[in-house]
Formats: C-alpha cells, structure tokens, sequence
C-alpha cells in the first residue's frame, strides 16, 4: 500500500514507462538537470523513436524499448554506436518494467500502461505512476500485488501527489474526507450549446495545465476528475463518500485533506507537473526544480464553486462505476478512451464522448474482477461496442 517509508538513498537506479509523452519528458528533464544523482536503466516509447533514441543518447540509457515492433530498425539505427541496447513489441516493454531498478515512473497514456505497471508491481521497488488508468482498472488487483511484494507508489498525478503531501497515514482514522480540485477545463463557463460545437483544437488548449492531448481532453469532460475518484478510493482505501470534487479555476490548490477536528491541510503550488514528478523522483527528500516559485500576492484570488454534474455527467459515471463495482470502472475508461480517439479524429462531437461512455457504462454487467483475464475480456468488450456506437 501508499507509504511514507525512507526509500533507498544514494544513486537511483531509474526505468521511464511512457518517456516520449507529456509526463515522461518532464520527468528526463529533471533527470537531465542532475544526472549525477540517477542512472536510467530502461527507457520506453510506443513508437517515437526521434525523441526515444534522443533521450537514450542525453542519458546513456542501458536499454531502450519502442512498443511497435516495426519500429525496430529505425531504433536500432539512431542508437547505432551507443552502449544502449535496443528492444521492441509489449512483451519487451513489460520485460523493462519488470527489470530491477529502485524507481520507475509509469507514464505509459491509457490501459496500455497496465501490463508494465503491474510487472513492476510484482517486483516490488518504488513506482511513481502518472497512469491512473491502472487503479481505475485494475484497482484491488494492483493494490494486493503492491502489499504482496511490498513496493512502494508514489502518485504522481497533481492531484493525489498532493493529498499524499498532507495525509497522515499513521491516524487514518482522523480524516474526514478528501477533496479533489478541479480547473473545470476549457469550458467551464460555457453553455451545453456552446460546448456542442466545440473542436479538438480548442478542447486540448487547457487554460492553465501543459498536458497531452488525451489528458487535455479528459480535463475537458471532467472525466479525468471521474478517474482520479477511482484512483483515489483504491490509492488511499477510502470509501466514495469520502472523495469530493471542488472546482478550483486558478490551479494553485492542487487537493486537500479535511481531518475530523475541522482542520483542513492543502497543498499549493505552481500549475507544473515538475513539481509532482520531482517530489517522487527525490522522495523521501526534496530537490531543486525549474518550476516558477508561487506568488500568492501576485495571483490575489483563489476562487471555488462545486461542479456541475448537469453540464458535466462524468462525474455521476463514476459514482455508477464505483457503486457496481467489479469490472464496471474498467469499461467506462475502455469506452472514454476510444471515445476520446474518435473526438480527436474528428468522427464524433465533443458531447458524443459522454453520450458514448454513459451508454456503455448503464449496459456494464456487474461482474466481478478476478484476474487479468476478465479484465482483458471486458476492456476488448467495451472498446467494440463503443466503436459499433461511433460507426
């Protein structure tokens, strides 16, 4: 489970899950800033062998992995005459997480970063995760692996990197509830009518956060607030009733823990997922990181106001989730997933992506989630009928 034990000092042994996107660049950028502190032993990418062959050679990985097997080649041409060893396809992804390293950051996008995350899970070590998908899905499967083999997660999503900063673990039983924030989006202040119209171009312009486009969009939706729900109940074993959702524009209180007595502790910093990554990366300790320092007299404001679940349904798709249990959170993100794709392809309307997700979701079976296997049926499920839907 999520503790707050001394993790191994000295020079760390690193392996990166996801190093081409938004999370994994952030993280080699600060890795970069103080190499003499880390040692990258494993690096992967989908198939963006430009910046995966670029990051290897800035960092002298010991390997480097491009999950699309067609892509071999052309890796193992850019990193031609290095000491880093090429591999590729889902098994060699899952082989790299599973190597022995004191820290790895899962930041693989979407379920895909399942198998690997799980793999490292087994193995025990520290694991900085930016894939909330792995709790969403796999949620008791993940959480009894990591007590099994006792590792360590470290959440690296602002959000719960945040309540991680301020929860006492030692008296749970002192805390009342957790609450998310939320920046509500781009299209916070904007009509259903408006909101309709909207295009992928503007839904992943994010008026605060820097993030990748799937992301961006769940932003958009608040499904990414839905998920992180999910993520949280599993991540700090806190029933439903204890996780609330605030809307907070400016982006500076990233979450908050309310206690029993009426205290309420928070966590604030600059908008800048460097500040989350490089708690995990340094934790227990602290490092030095790029991100502009807060100036609260500058920004002047901290506005809230409680979402709005008529404008923004994911929210109740994750109380329908949660309260069916099972397989039922895995096939709402099965089913956003190939929605948001098709978003972004330009084959569906903004608000098609909840239409698409609530249909699938109020058809779930409440089956239960015994292993990886029903897993894997129930996410191949989904995605079909949510791509029957779109067609």
């Amino acid at each position: 489970m999520v503790s707050a034990k001394n993790a191994k000092h000295g020079r760390r042994t690193i392996a990166i899950l996801g190093s081409t996107g938004s999370v994994g660049c952030q993280t080699i950028d600060l890795i970069a800033r103080n190499p003499e502190a880390y040692e990258v032993v494993a690096l992967t990418a989908n198939k963006n062998v430009k910046t995966l062959a670029e990051q290897a050679r800035l960092l002298n990985a010991g390997l480097a992995v491009v999950a699309d097997e067609s892509q071999y080649a052309a890796l193992k041409e850019a990193l031609g005459g290095t000491n880093t060893k090429v591999a590729a396809g889902a098994k060699a992804v899952e082989d790299a997480a599973a190597m022995e390293s004191d820290w790895l950051m899962s930041a693989i996008v979407g379920a895909a970063g399942l198998p690997g995350t799980l793999a490292a899970a087994k193995r025990g070590g520290t694991i900085a995760f930016a894939n909330k998908e792995t709790l969403v899905c796999a949620g008791p499967l993940m959480m009894e692996l990591v007590k099994k083999a006792g590792a360590t997660l470290l959440p690296v999503d602002s959000e719960h990197n945040a309540v991680f900063q301020v929860f006492d673990f030692d008296h749970k039983d002192g805390i009342a509830r957790l609450i998310l924030t939320a920046s509500g989006g781009p299209f916070r202040s904007l009509s259903r009518e408006q909101m309709a119209k909207m295009t992928p171009e503007q839904a992943v312009k994010h008026p605060v956060w820097n993030m990748g486009a799937k992301i961006s969009i769940d932003s958009a939706t608040l499904m990414n607030k839905a998920l992180e729900i999910i993520e949280a109940h599993f991540l700090f074993q806190l029933p439903r009733e204890q996780i609330d959702v605030l809307v907070h524009p400016q982006s500076v209180i990233h979450s908050m823990v309310e206690y029993r007595d009426g205290s309420i502790l928070a966590q604030l910093g600059s908008p800048d997922m460097r500040t989350p990554i490089g708690f995990c990366l340094a934790w227990p300790e602290r490092m030095e990181t790029p991100v502009p320092k807060l100036d609260l007299a500058k920004i002047g404001q901290l506005t809230f106001e409680k979402p709005d679940p008529k404008k923004f349904p994911a929210l109740e798709f994750a109380q329908e989730a949660m309260v069916k249990g099972g397989i039922t959170p895995a096939v709402m993100s099965a089913a956003n997933e190939v929605a948001v794709q098709a978003f972004l392809d330009k084959r569906i309307g903004f608000l098609d992506i909840e239409r698409i997700v609530g249909t699938i979701l109020s058809k779930a079976p409440a089956a239960a989630l015994t292993d990886l296997d029903v897993l894997r049926d129930a996410d191949a499920d989904a995605r079909a009928k949510a791509k029957e839907l779109i067609a």
